[in-house]
């Protein structure tokens, strides 16, 4: 299991209301007894932060706000000491507009080889409108337009924020200089590196239309054939970075981010020859429905099946809504990057299906993601003050979509106000966290067998433990319950209907979601050894 650590708000380890790496190293005691067995840790690099982080500066370095080259080095062995591994978060398919080679790109004009780093094109209309109709996953276009010494001129690529240009891989330099970083971060000791935006890293020639009608959202997961994402050059830069870490010893894990339409689209990221595992969005956006549910994991196994490559389940990051919230909504399935308008959520139901849907996660065949927060049962805090709000979701929508800052509140270790042990008393962290979380403290739940954190530490534990297999089998308990064996040691089973499930002749309770008794609740789960 990969426990995802948003880094600047898990833990603040010098006093300015920001996590950092001295932060995180000192909470590695925590993470080892919940029982993960690796950490994926957001950007820690030079950045002005436009983008949380993912506008980057200088992708061989620490931002002094984070930490050290040092600190990284004390984390990654301390980690190791205690079983864990550790993976990186690499921003490749674009740099922060700070980067030197961009700053460059600006000072050097048209035409100059320092733009060909990135995609600097002529407007249309005599200059003036965007050369194509690309879209920003931030809202608006993806285009912005440079001013130089005489005046306005070309325009620059940015699928996300104008903060973030582009780079175009196509440029051998731009090739050359990340498999340095790749080696960088691996030489020293570093276990994996996660892509971030990995299907955005090429883009057709000629930077055709994608046919976008006005006001269209990023609707990645929907697209075919879009000239900006998914297109199948950027295969090629994953099989070079493939060979790279198979020259290095131990296991060397890549993982893609990559939202694809479709579990056969995204199955083509994890062949033998290109990453190793790649982020299920299929079933993060799922709704809290056992036909909907099914048909993701089905879907699932059968695309990757073909290529050998395991499967991931995760239920939330950095970028979406809190499943404790969206499983409390009547429209349950997740919203794209925070772009999320629907009603209040019913958050006693939405933790009774977020602690079942734990269950059915960590039971499934290969491997899971958690984001962190997600053992305590946290929501999102939907009613974050418009000043406080980061996210450049918030200003590109025109302050339509709130983004995702909702989701990235730092986290409550202990105490009955804030700052919850985030940073010492007195400090006020970055975003401000619910006086209602005083109950949702790591150091509040731990002693309480009933509490979500020790149902995750329950489950993960016998994750481990219980000689499973792989195959899945599924059982027929009826059409609004998902039950399924792993082989003789593990039973599933999920009642997502609204009526009681019996569960005598099923085996012995081994760990619930609820408690239970002779049926299974509504939205609840129970791991069971068969009968």
């Amino acid at each position: 299991m990969v426990y995802e650590v948003y880094l600047r708000s898990f833990a603040d380890g010098n006093g300015d209301g920001l996590g950092d790496v001295p932060g995180l190293r000192s909470r590695l005691p925590y993470l080892a007894d919940l029982g993960v067995d690796a950490l994926w840790v957001t950007p820690w690099y030079p950045s002005p932060m436009a983008d949380g982080g993912y506008d980057v500066a200088d992708h061989r370095d620490v931002d002094p706000r984070f930490g050290t080259l040092a600190d990284v080095d004390a984390l990654v062995a301390d980690a190791h000491a205690l079983g864990v591994r550790v993976v990186v978060d690499l921003v490749a398919n674009h740099t922060s507009a700070e980067h030197p080679w961009f700053r460059a790109a600006l000072a050097a004009g048209p035409g100059a080889p320092e733009r060909s780093r990135y995609f600097f094109r002529d407007g249309r209309a005599g200059g003036s409108a965007p050369p194509n109709d690309w879209i920003s996953a931030f809202g608006g276009p993806a285009w912005t337009r440079v001013t130089g010494p005489g005046g306005p001129e070309q325009w620059y690529l940015h699928l996300f924020a104008p903060e973030q240009p582009d780079l175009d891989w196509t440029s051998p330099e731009v090739a050359d200089d990340f498999d340095a970083t790749v080696r960088f971060w691996l030489d020293r000791g570093v276990d994996g590196i996660r892509v971030d935006a990995a299907p955005a890293m090429a883009k057709v020639p000629g930077l055709p239309d994608a046919g976008h009608p006005p006001g269209a959202s990023f609707a990645s997961s929907e697209w075919v054939g879009n000239p900006h994402w998914d297109v199948d050059e950027v295969h090629e830069v994953f099989r070079r970075w493939r060979r790279i870490g198979d020259a290095y010893d131990g296991d060397r894990l890549f993982v893609s981010e990559a939202v694809v339409n479709g579990p056969e689209r995204l199955a083509r990221y994890v062949r033998p020859d290109e990453l190793h595992t790649t982020f299920n969005f299929d079933y993060l956006k799922a709704p809290w429905d056992a036909g909907a549910l099914r048909t993701v994991v089905d879907g699932t196994l059968a695309a990757l099946a073909p290529v050998g490559a395991p499967a991931t389940w995760v239920l939330s990051s950095h970028d979406e809504t809190r499943h404790v919230t969206r499983f409390g909504r009547e429209r349950s399935g997740a919203a794209v990057m925070g772009f999320d308008d629907a009603p209040p959520a019913d958050l006693a139901r939405g933790l009774r299906r977020a602690r079942a849907a734990a269950l059915l996660t960590l039971a499934l065949p290969g491997g899971a993601y958690l984001y962190q927060g997600e053992e305590l049962g946290l929501p999102e805090v939907e009613d974050l003050p418009a000043e406080a709000l980061q996210d450049p979701t918030w200003e590109r929508s025109g302050h339509t979509a709130r983004g995702r800052d909702g989701c990235r509140v730092p986290l409550p270790w202990s105490g009955d106000a804030p700052p919850f042990g985030f940073a010492p008393d007195g400090v006020t962290p970055w975003l401000p966290q619910p006086a209602s979380w005083a109950s949702l403290t790591a150091e509040a739940q731990r002693a309480d067998p009933a509490s979500t954190l020790s149902l995750y530490r329950a489950a993960l534990r016998l994750r481990r433990e219980l000689p499973v297999e792989e195959p899945l089998t599924w059982l027929d308990l009826g059409a609004d319950v998902l039950a399924f064996d792993r082989g003789p040691a593990l039973r599933c089973v999920v009642n997502l209907s609204a009526r009681p499930v019996p569960l005598a002749g099923l085996g012995r309770v081994l760990l619930g979601s609820g408690t239970p008794g002779e049926a299974l609740a509504p939205d609840t789960a129970v791991w069971l050894a068969p009968a």
